[in-house]
């Protein structure tokens, strides 16, 4: 995908895997991660107030693209951490693996990474560098990973508050299920469908 983003915003630069050993403290099986995941990391982008004219906020003062070459295709969400934690700005992340690309984006607030978000391999997406600050742009970055149809109306923290519930409800259901099918006793059966449907209930008045 081709960005259209600004030249001024354009880095392009190769970013030694030792910085993030430098940076923070690695433990050898995090270093191991490194060589055996990573084949290389460039940055790409940098979008701040003097590359692309757009108004910093106290929130998002820079938001940076990095592209990820790995060598298997998997994204290494460890990894990612230890870049964040490195780096004080939002980061969108494009993960590349010979003629197959992904993208991925960090939920950072306060220099605390607080979510990751993904695309599946080769899915599309469009990204919206437009906005009147950069926290505009970079919440419109973050809108373009949930796309439900049901939170596309609400306001950025309404929608990540919500998005983090649906998550959550979708993994006791799964849980609940699988109980259920395991249960032997009827009795208990019964009781752990009620909640069962509770849950349901509680998803579909999002959702719906």
């Amino acid at each position: 995908m081709d960005f259209k983003l600004p030249q001024d915003a354009f880095v392009n630069k190769f970013v030694a895997k030792s910085k993030f050993y430098e940076r923070t403290s690695l433990g050898t099986k995090l270093q191991n991660e490194f060589t055996s995941k990573i084949k290389k990391i460039t940055w790409k982008y940098k979008l701040a107030e003097e590359t692309i004219g757009v108004a910093k906020t106290d929130t998002v003062t820079e938001i940076q693209i990095f592209d990820i070459e790995l060598k298997e295709q998997v994204i290494p969400k460890n990894i990612l951490k230890v870049i964040d934690k490195a780096i004080p700005y939002q980061i969108l992340y494009r993960f590349i693996y010979n003629n197959s690309i992904a993208y991925g984006i960090t939920l950072k607030k306060s220099n605390k990474t607080e979510k990751y978000y993904f695309k599946e391999w080769d899915e599309d997406i469009e990204f919206d560098f437009t906005g009147i600050d950069l926290e505009k742009i970079y919440q419109k970055l973050v809108k373009a990973f949930i796309r439900r149809k049901a939170l596309d109306q609400q306001e950025f923290k309404l929608q990540i508050d919500l998005d983090h519930k649906i998550e959550e409800l979708e993994k006791n259901i799964y849980t609940l299920e699988k109980k259920i099918k395991k249960e032997k006793q009827f009795n208990r059966k019964v009781e752990i469908n009620k909640v069962l449907l509770k849950k349901k209930k509680e998803l579909n008045q999002i959702i719906k």
